[in-house]
């Protein structure tokens, strides 16, 4: 496997426990990254520490880290120290709990892992425990330590391994009140639901990360590309900007709904062509016996 892992540790339910190795399942390798680089030399610029007080040039590996109780107080820690600061969890994900998977609010679904059987031996346990995962149909929870922070992190058969997925706590996730409570309560016009309804009906389709495009990521490549070629840099045309906001909403769903029905009608026809073909090719068949 080509990929470091993430974290390494045990798997651990009730007295059976195995070797586990956690990889992150997303990668950023198709994301454009960019360095700053200084535009008289076109040398890449690199970001040094400073002294706030006395600027002086520090070295990033002789700094300690301080959580400041108080303004301008601030407690120090080694890494040593805070290494030293050990849970059950920071080698071991020991479940707990299993629940339904739509108990869990998407709100709180973070970031997500393949979680393997590190080794051959770790193999058969792991099978077992995955297998008894699979017979629940529910989701695992557990507790990992990661980056020095202790998640939650929710358990999921898939294929022949298991997806572990980080879990936000209930502190970060911000009370949907504070934003949606001052929204009006609109009494809904039920015919303009309907149609509003039948253009979603229109637009059903299956899930297929597949076809998703990042278009912004394309087009930085494509300026990119351009620019080593000494190609001029063309604008994109701003958006137009109608004179006015305040349409009539039932105009504009029925609008939607004709234009949909419109684009559909073409390949209607021809579906319908296409029907129709093979019946008069028998009628000819049939006329020369």
């Amino acid at each position: 496997m080509a990929a470091r892992p993430s974290w390494r540790g045990h798997l651990k339910l009730s007295l059976v426990t195995c070797p586990v190795a956690l990889y992150n399942a997303i990668t950023p390798a198709g994301d454009v990254h960019f360095h700053l680089i200084n535009p008289e030399t076109k040398h890449r610029v690199k970001s040094v520490v400073i002294d706030a007080t006395t600027d002086e040039i520090l070295d990033r590996k002789d700094l300690l880290k301080g959580y400041e109780f108080s303004k301008g107080k601030y407690v120090t820690l080694t890494k040593e120290e805070i290494d030293a600061v050990r849970l059950e969890s920071t080698k071991t994900i020991d479940i707990g709990k299993f629940v339904p998977a739509e108990d869990i609010d998407r709100l709180y679904w973070d970031n997500p892992y393949f979680l393997v059987p590190d080794g051959k031996l770790a193999a058969e346990p792991f099978a077992v425990i995955r297998a008894a995962m699979e017979e629940t149909q529910r989701v695992a929870l557990g507790r990992v330590v990661m980056s020095q922070r202790e998640r939650l992190v929710a358990l999921e058969p898939r294929g022949k391994g298991i997806v572990a997925t980080t879990l936000r706590s209930h502190d970060e996730v911000r009370d949907l009140k504070d934003f949606f409570g001052d929204i009006p309560t609109i009494r809904t016009d039920k015919e303009m639901v309907q149609i509003a309804t039948r253009i979603m009906s229109q637009k059903h389709a299956k899930f297929d990360p597949a076809t998703f495009e990042d278009r912004y990521e394309d087009a930085l490549r494509d300026l990119i590309k351009r620019k080593r070629k000494g190609q001029n840099v063309v604008e994109a045309d701003e958006p137009e900007q109608k004179e006015s906001n305040i349409i009539d909403l039932m105009e504009a769903l029925q609008a939607s709904l004709k234009k949909k029905a419109a684009a559909r009608a073409p390949a209607k026809r021809a579906a319908a062509a296409r029907a129709r073909s093979p019946r008069k090719t028998a009628k000819k068949k049939s006329a020369r016996k």
